[in-house]
């Protein structure tokens, strides 16, 4: 092998040789078997590689895109389908019920759903669930398109920072949503009346929001009912608003005739809330969120000016207190100055009978805003103890005949018998007098025994004598009377043709050219000219009364 050519090892895959013929003779070619690797891959293993590649990136996906699962207790499944009932939020699809079961207290069902990834955040502690179905509540109908399309979940997002995934369901639908703007109230009334959830709350009469919710206190005496009024009618709601039931028709008669006041046709079906600011008080600021207020039983109620200072009294009456009732009006001539607040009774033992004890409360407030010359500091001066003994006193009237409601009066009689101002268990007892029904009673009782002396029973024997008496002598009137048109009768036909005869005959003498007018008148003439000559004689004899004894001169012997 020459310089030039480096010679073949075992590394480059050929066997070292050398070849005998020298370095001019051409090379036979020679077969050599070579090692194959042990592993090569290969393109059929590429697409499962890839197809595993894309589950793992798309289970991944899955994982990470996949929502948070909830569990929502409810009282009944009713609507409830695992697999098919969905979860809307605005009416938009934000999940499944995925399981529905029973939970070990056996008293709620409890159904487990599966949300979308974007309805993480809306998870809130206070969020709120119920399911949507067909309902007809007060004047309102919801849940409608469910009849074709089925129950559904309904989803409210609450605001709390605080985040969860256990709920209680609602198991009636909420009547406002967390996003309406507006605020919510407080009611305090002594009872709920006509209202329920949906009733509508009228600010002018203008509908300005809804009943949410009531409930009772915790000592349940008395009902909170929630309201909310919506934006922006929400800032008339100041701290001096008065807040009063508008529920059916309000009928009143007074001097002007008859007034019927009513908020709208729906407050009387189902009932309503109104509110509004008396125009005496001075416009304030918007009240707070979740502000408390009274709900008065009407309008006049609820405008009267607050009563800051309240006189306890108690009334003793020895009558009946039927028509009385807890709330009765208090009054003055006229003006209402205070309430009943209870009702019950006493055992007197010096009279051996019972006293029926009215407490009352006073608002001396009433008075000042009533009256034009007294105010605040003049107040003390009015001592309860001298009005008594000026004649005040308290005195059960009916407010209507009809429906013998009583009320309590207090006015000033100077004609009542002097009395002073008691003391019992802490708070003063005014005086009383009966009332005028009472009084009415006790004269109707006493001509009642005034009238039960009255021997009736003898008057009446007397009276059925004289009866007897009368008709004998009608019965002989009668029978003189059949006598008359007898006998009398005829006789007086007779005498009465006669009477006309003699009229006529003296009405024919009485005519002018009758001979006895002319004899009359000819009589008349002869006694004028009588007359004459009489007179011619006297004036004769006036001038000469000798003629009497010598005769008239110039007659002859």
């Amino acid at each position: 092998m020459s310089d030039k050519q480096s010679p073949q090892t075992e590394e480059d895959g050929l066997p070292a040789s050398t070849d005998p013929a020298g370095p001019d003779t051409i090379p036979l070619a020679v077969a050599v078997n070579r090692r194959r690797s042990r592993w090569s891959p290969s393109l059929v293993w590429l697409i499962p590689l890839v197809a595993a590649l894309i589950g793992a990136y798309l289970a991944v996906q899955a994982v990470l895109s996949r929502g948070p699962t909830i569990t929502i207790t409810f009282r009944s499944g009713e609507g409830l389908e695992a697999g098919k009932t969905r979860i809307k939020y605005k009416d938009v699809e934000i999940g499944e019920v995925t399981a529905v079961h029973i939970n070990p207290d056996s008293k709620n069902i409890e159904a487990t759903a599966q949300l979308s990834k974007e309805a993480e955040h809306c998870l809130a502690r206070d969020s709120r669930f119920w399911i949507v179905r067909p309902r007809i509540a007060g004047g309102s109908v919801s849940g409608l398109g469910t009849l074709l399309s089925g129950a559904y979940v309904g989803m409210d997002a609450g605001k709390s920072s605080e985040m969860s995934q256990h709920f209680t369901g609602l198991e009636v639908p909420p009547i406002i949503t967390g996003d309406l703007p507006g605020r919510q109230f407080v009611l305090k009334a002594s009872e709920l009346g006509s209202l329920d959830i949906g009733a509508p709350v009228y600010f002018r009469r203008v509908p300005v929001g809804q009943v949410v919710a009531y409930q009772l206190d915790k000592r349940g005496r008395s009902v909170d009912i929630t309201v909310f009024v919506n934006a922006p009618y929400d800032h008339f709601v100041t701290d001096d608003s008065r807040f009063w039931h508008a529920s059916g028709i309000d009928l009143s008669v007074s001097a002007n005739g008859l007034k019927v006041n009513t908020q709208s046709l729906s407050a009387i079906m189902l009932g309503g809330v109104a509110f509004e600011t008396p125009s005496s008080v001075e416009e304030g600021p918007a009240a707070a969120a979740g502000s408390a207020f009274t709900l008065s039983n009407t309008r006049e109620q609820a405008m009267q000016a607050p009563d800051h200072e309240v006189i306890p009294l108690r009334l003793k009456f020895q009558q009946s207190v039927r028509g009385l009732t807890v709330g009765a009006p208090v009054d003055f001539r006229g003006i209402v100055i205070g309430e009943v607040t209870s009702i019950g009774m006493e055992y007197d033992a010096p009279r051996k009978d019972f006293n029926m004890l009215v407490d009352i409360r006073i608002f001396p407030s009433r008075l000042i805003s009533m009256s034009s010359n007294l105010d605040a500091s003049q107040l003390h001066q009015l001592r309860l103890d001298k009005m008594v003994e000026h004649g005040m006193r308290a005195q059960l009237r009916s407010g209507s005949l009809i429906t013998g409601q009583l009320y309590v009066a207090l006015d000033f009689f100077r004609d009542a018998r002097p009395a002073r101002l008691g003391r019992s268990h802490g708070v003063d007892v005014l005086p009383t007098i009966p009332g005028d029904l009472e009084e009415l009673q006790g004269v109707l009782q006493r001509i009642a025994r005034k009238l039960d002396k009255v021997p009736f029973d003898s008057i009446g024997q007397e009276l059925d004598a004289t009866i007897k008496e009368l008709h004998a002598t009608l019965a002989t009137a009668h029978q003189l009377g059949d006598k008359l048109d007898g006998k009398v009768l005829p006789q007086t036909m007779q005498t009465l043709q006669q009477l006309q005869q003699t009229l006529e005959t003296t009405s024919q003498a009485l005519q002018a050219n009758s001979p006895l007018q002319q004899d009359v008148r000819k009589a008349a003439q002869e006694v004028s000219e009588t007359a004459r000559s009489f007179r011619a004689l006297s004036d004769y004899l006036d001038r000469h009364p000798e003629a009497l004894i010598r005769g008239k001169q110039g007659d002859k012997p």
